[in-house]
C-alpha cells in the first residue's frame, strides 16, 4: 500500500475509534480505577486502624487497672507503672506504627490514661499522586478511664449477735476463741473486710463503715439517753394489771407469779437487779416495801418475752386496816403486817393497808437498747419527731452487749467494736436492717451527713438463723412468719432507696434449709450467700469486699 493510502486508512480507523461507545467506556473505566483503588485502600487501612484502636484500648485498660490497684503512688511512679503494663499488653508490630508514651492523669477516684499511634497507611498513600500530603499515616488516639468499683462507699455491716452464734460450741462461748464458733469466725471475717475497705480508699473518708450488731434489739449506747428521738414511754410503763393489793407490804409474799395470770413474772430483788428474783417483799434496807416486777416470760403478755420492767411499786402504810379473817379460827397467815384481837367467835384479824405508787427507775439504769419502732415506722426511714415516730427504749435479755457505731473511717475504733460483739438473745433481722439503713441516712438519729457524689451505699446483712422474735411477735425460739413479714417490707423499702443489699445466711450443715426472707432481701441472686460452714464466712466477706471495691473501666 502506498504511503498516502496508509494515512487515509489510519485516519479513518482513528475517527471510527473516537466515535465508538465501547472506546469511551474503556476510557471512563480506566479513569475510575484511581478512586476505586483509593476507596479499597481506605477500607483496608480503616480495618487496620480498628485493630490498632482495639489493641490500644486493651493495653490502656490493663495499665489503668494496674495503676488503679495501687494507691499512694507519686505521679512519676504512676507514669512508670502505667507504661510498664501498657508495653507488656500492646501486641501490634511496628508495621502498625509506634505508640506514643502513655499520659496519666490521676484525680480523686479516677485515673485517665491516654496513648496514640500514627499508623502508616498501605493503599491510602496512593492518594499522594492526587496531591494529598497527609495520607501516608492515620492518627489514632484512645483513652481509658478507671475508677475503683466504688472507692467512695458507705457500708453498714449488720451483724447477727444472737445466742445461736455461739454454735457449734455453745459452751464456753463467748470466752472461747475457737474459729469454729460462728461469732468468732464472724469477727475474723469482719476484720478482714475492714482491711479490704480501708485499702480501697484513696483518701481518708472515701470509705466509711458502720457496725450494727443486732439480736432482738439494737444497742445504740447509753450516751444517747438524752437524745430527743429516744422514747421512754414503754420503758417507764408499769406492767398491765400489776398494781398489788392494798394489804401487800414489807415482808409479804410476792404478789406475782411466772405461771400466774396475768403476770408471767415474779418479783426481783431491787429495781435494777435484772432477773434476780425474790419470793418476799423486802422488809428492811434501802428497798423496804419495794415490789419490783421481774423478767417477763411472755406467757401472758404478748411481745414481752424477756422484757425487764424498769420500776417498782412502793408500799406506804396509809394508817388504815383491812379485816382479813374473823372467828375462832381466824389467823394472819399470808399477811406479814397483820394482827388479831379478841377471842372465840369475836376474834378479828386485821392487816395494814398500803398505798402503792409506781416509781420509775432513773434513765441511767438503761442499758442502751432500742426495740422496733411503732408500726409501720419500724419498716421505714422516717425522721423521728414525736413519741409515735421516735425509737422506744427497752431493757431486756435480748439486748446485745455490742453497741452500734455510726459511719466512721476510724479503722482502729471499728475493729474495737467488732471485738466487743457477744452472742446473746433471739433473732430480729428487721431491726438490724432498719438501723443499718439509719446509719446511712442524714439527720436523726445517726446523722450520717449528706451523701457525697458518686458514693455507693451498701448494707451487708449476716444472720445465722430464722426470725424468731420482735417487739410484737414470736417467742424467741420458733420461726415467726409475722417477723418475716416486717422484714420483707423493710427490705423492699431499703432497695427502693437505691441501697445495695448483700445477705449472708450461715446455716451450719444445712440443718435449717434456705432462708427465703434473706434470699429475697438481697439486691439480686448474686448477692445472696448460703453458707454451710463457719470458715465460709471469711470467704464470703472477702468476696463481697472485693466485689464492692473492684476496679472498673469507664468509656
Amino acid at each position: 500500500m502506498r504511503l498516502g493510502g496508509l494515512r487515509r486508512f489510519l485516519r479513518k480507523r482513528l475517527t471510527s475509534f473516537a466515535r465508538s461507545e465501547r472506546a469511551n467506556i474503556a476510557i471512563i473505566f480506566a479513569l475510575s480505577l484511581i478512586p476505586l483503588c483509593i476507596a479499597a485502600g481506605a477500607g483496608l487501612d480503616l480495618a487496620r486502624a480498628m485493630i490498632v484502636r482495639a489493641r490500644l484500648a486493651e493495653a490502656l485498660d490493663a495499665a489503668g487497672l494496674a495503676v488503679g490497684g495501687n494507691t499512694g503512688l507519686t505521679q512519676t511512679q504512676l507514669q512508670a507503672l502505667a507504661q510498664q503494663y501498657f508495653n507488656a499488653n500492646y501486641t501490634n508490630d511496628s508495621s502498625y506504627g509506634t505508640p506514643s508514651a502513655v499520659a496519666v492523669d490521676s484525680e480523686g477516684q479516677t485515673v485517665t490514661i491516654t496513648a496514640s499511634v500514627n499508623m502508616p497507611t498501605v493503599l491510602v498513600r496512593v492518594a499522594d499522586l492526587l496531591g494529598c500530603t497527609t495520607c501516608d499515616t492515620l492518627a489514632i488516639s484512645e483513652t481509658s478511664q478507671i475508677v475503683w468499683g466504688q472507692t467512695k462507699l458507705w457500708v453498714s455491716l449488720v451483724l447477727d449477735n444472737t445466742g445461736s452464734m455461739c454454735e457449734p460450741d455453745n459452751n464456753p462461748c463467748p470466752g472461747d476463741t475457737n474459729q469454729n464458733i460462728k461469732i468468732n469466725a464472724l469477727k475474723t471475717a469482719t476484720h478482714q473486710l475492714l482491711t479490704i475497705l480501708q485499702n480501697a480508699a484513696a483518701h481518708d473518708g472515701d470509705v466509711k463503715v458502720a457496725i450494727v450488731p443486732f439480736s432482738k434489739d439494737v444497742n445504740i449506747g447509753t450516751s444517747n439517753s438524752g437524745a430527743s428521738w429516744v422514747d421512754w414511754t414503754s420503758w417507764e410503763a408499769a406492767p398491765t394489771s400489776s398494781t398489788p393489793a392494798a394489804t401487800k407490804g414489807p415482808g409479804d409474799s410476792c404478789p406475782y407469779g411466772t405461771n400466774t395470770s396475768p403476770y408471767g413474772y415474779t418479783c426481783q430483788v431491787n429495781p435494777t437487779n435484772g432477773s434476780s428474783s425474790t419470793s418476799t417483799i423486802p422488809s428492811s434496807g434501802t428497798y423496804t416495801g419495794y415490789i419490783c416486777p421481774g423478767q417477763d416470760n411472755g406467757k401472758y403478755n404478748t411481745g414481752k418475752n424477756g422484757r425487764y420492767y424498769n420500776g417498782c411499786y412502793t408500799s406506804v402504810d396509809n394508817g388504815t386496816l383491812t379485816t382479813v379473817a374473823t372467828g375462832s379460827s381466824a389467823t394472819c397467815n399470808g399477811y406479814h403486817n397483820c394482827s388479831c384481837t379478841g377471842s372465840g367467835s369475836s376474834k378479828v384479824c386485821k392487816a395494814h393497808n398500803y398505798n402503792h405508787t409506781w416509781t420509775v427507775n432513773d434513765h441511767s439504769t438503761w442499758g442502751g437498747c432500742i426495740m422496733d419502732r411503732t408500726q409501720d415506722y419500724d419498716t421505714e426511714n422516717t425522721t423521728p419527731t414525736n413519741s409515735t415516730t421516735n425509737f422506744p427504749t427497752e431493757n431486756a435479755f435480748s439486748c446485745p452487749p455490742g453497741t452500734l457505731g455510726t459511719l466512721s473511717y476510724d479503722w482502729s475504733s471499728l475493729s474495737t467494736q467488732v471485738d466487743a460483739m457477744v452472742a446473746q438473745g433471739s433473732t430480729n433481722q428487721t431491726i438490724g436492717l432498719a438501723w443499718g439503713w439509719q446509719a446511712l441516712t442524714d439527720g436523726n438519729p445517726l446523722n450520717a451527713g449528706t451523701l457525697p457524689d458518686d458514693t455507693q451505699q451498701v448494707i451487708i446483712l449476716l444472720s445465722d438463723g430464722l426470725n424468731t422474735q420482735d417487739r410484737w411477735y414470736g417467742n424467741g425460739s420458733a420461726q415467726s412468719s409475722s417477723v418475716d413479714g416486717r422484714m420483707n417490707t423493710t427490705c423492699a423499702n431499703v432497695k427502693a432507696a437505691h441501697i445495695m443489699i448483700y445477705t449472708v445466711f450461715v446455716d451450719l450443715n444445712g440443718t435449717q434449709g434456705n432462708s427465703t426472707v434473706l434470699q429475697n432481701c438481697a439486691s439480686d441472686s448474686s448477692k445472696y450467700y448460703d453458707l454451710k460452714t463457719t470458715g465460709a464466712i471469711v470467704t464470703a466477706f472477702n468476696q463481697i469486699g472485693t466485689a464492692i471495691t473492684q476496679l472498673r473501666v469507664l468509656r
